[in-house]
């Protein structure tokens, strides 16, 4: 082949496209019921956006960002995840003066320069949920409970566990850096090289690391939790209390301290078993200085990230739904002078919502009804020249194997038995 997709990306093809509408649809339902709105950031953006959100110590900063000059010499950058869009929207269109508390989502492509393997592309897709306004313990707990009930929803109960921890406020933060640098240096000849560049950077995230050495020496690290100032007990406590109370089941994992640096207090990820190595199918916490930090007023925050990708792998493994798109009607027409007929017929069903199958070029009666059988259409309507000087029609229920015999302008009987 002379053109090939860009090594990292992927299509989405008829037949893996209905199990994406599903997954994305059921999203759309059970975030709205909880109040949240869509909103649409575009996927492109300033690279300074993610430099000041993300962290300039983080991966996608470093290396994995796919970032360019305009012609005017700015910096643009394809966006590599949400989160640093939703919040310079919120801040450019001023929701902090609308209301006291403002709830998006959002879904889309992403994009990260990283080796692609199983379940992680370089052109990526991800559902979004952002929680502005509110500094309780119960935004947290809300939408970890929101995400749990999703899961449910698309038949992912027993496969997934939620996994949570507090890295703390500043003073938490800064407290715990020091005990852990003060315990990985005498280890860090046994480190990776990128943990040991970030024990000068970033240390937290050296107990993300999936090196087996580097998972080792971090087994008996010191744990944040015994680190957190008293302000960010009380509201870790308080998030623990409130999943005891909804019976939302949870697993408090240390070690969980997400990739990015603006995050605070809760951090969270849901995880399966089913995926190997990229076990993280959702992740997410709070943030309640992002928003101050690119330009808006001080403003508590929350939210969440699934990668669909990953999603569908694990649905295509749990579930045994049939996935495909209907065929409601068929319509087999026999002479040429049935074909405006039988389109009249077939622009009529689809006014009314219904999926419609017709030719265009003249056909055997056999071979378009094995076309029918073959498309698994519901009905299969058949409309000949005997059937055009009588003003009837023949409607085959395909399921059944039983025939009705309609007036072609009886519309309100058609539909009546095809419902």
């Amino acid at each position: 082949m002379k053109y090939k997709i860009i090594r990292g990306f992927h299509d989405i093809l008829p037949g893996q496209i209905e199990r994406w509408h599903f997954i994305e649809n059921t999203a759309r339902q059970v975030f709205e019921s909880y109040g949240f709105n869509e909103l649409r950031i575009p996927v492109l953006e300033s690279t300074d956006i993610y430099c000041t959100g993300i962290g300039d110590t983080t991966d996608i900063v470093e290396k994995e960002m796919y970032s360019f000059d305009d012609r005017d010499g700015s910096s643009l950058t394809l966006r590599p995840e949400g989160t640093a869009g939703v919040v310079r929207s919120f801040i450019e269109n001023s929701f902090y003066k609308k209301t006291p508390v403002s709830k998006f989502y959002y879904m889309g492509p992403m994009f990260r320069h990283e080796r692609p393997q199983k379940g992680r592309y370089r052109g990526f897709n991800q559902i979004g949920c952002e929680y502005f306004g509110s500094q309780s313990a119960a935004a947290d707990a809300e939408i970890i409970l929101m995400l749990w009930y999703f899961f449910q929803k698309i038949g992912f109960t027993d496969s997934v566990k939620i996994e949570i921890n507090s890295i703390g406020d500043e003073e938490s933060r800064e407290n715990y850096k020091t005990a852990l640098v003060n315990y990985l240096t005498p280890l860090k000849e046994g480190l990776c090289d990128q943990c040991n560049r970030k024990l000068g950077t970033n240390p937290l995230r050296i107990l993300d690391c999936k090196n087996e050495s580097c998972r080792e020496i971090t087994v008996n690290a010191p744990k944040i939790t015994d680190y957190l100032s008293e302000a960010s007990g009380v509201h870790f406590n308080k998030l623990i209390q409130i999943l005891d109370d909804l019976s939302v089941p949870y697993n408090v994992n240390d070690k969980i301290v997400r990739g990015l640096d603006y995050y605070t207090e809760t951090v969270f990820e849901f995880t399966t078993d089913k995926l190997g190595s990229q076990n993280a199918i959702a992740a997410g916490g709070r943030y309640n200085n992002l928003v101050e930090k690119m330009g808006g007023p001080p403003t508590p925050a929350t939210g969440f990230a699934l990668g669909l990708e990953r999603i569908v792998l694990l649905h295509e493994q749990l579930s045994d739904k049939e996935f495909k798109f209907p065929t409601d009607v068929y319509i087999a027409w026999i002479g040429e002078d049935t074909f405006i007929p039988a389109m009249k017929i077939a622009t009529e069903l689809r006014n009314n919502g219904k999926s419609v199958y017709i030719e265009h070029e003249s056909k055997s009666i056999k071979s378009q009804l094995k076309r029918a059988n073959k498309l698994d259409a519901g009905y299969t309507l058949i409309i000949g020249e005997e059937e055009l000087k009588s003003g009837r029609i023949i409607v085959r229920n395909m399921k059944k194997s039983s025939e009705e015999s309609i007036g072609i302008e009886d519309t309100g009987s058609l539909l009546s038995y095809i419902n």
